[in-house]
């Protein structure tokens, strides 16, 4: 998976793989979680959010099933 560096004071990265619709979501402490079954125009656009660590938490943080991994 791919990831995409982000202007975010919590979050590192962002990845997405489209065969499995999952996003991949690193956090600035090294902590990385997976999230499932997430549209590609929802990574679309949390990448282009002016404020990734708010879209996150207002539209994918107990939204879609999440692992840590």
């Amino acid at each position: 998976m791919e990831k995409v560096a982000v202007a975010s004071s919590n979050v590192a990265c962002v990845g997405y793989d489209e065969d499995t619709h999952t996003l991949e979501v690193e956090f600035n402490n090294g902590s990385v979680y997976q999230y499932s079954d997430v549209p590609i125009h929802v990574f679309d656009e949390l990448v282009n959010a002016g404020s990734v660590g708010s879209y996150l938490h207002h539209n994918i943080k107990n939204i879609y099933g999440c692992t840590r991994v």
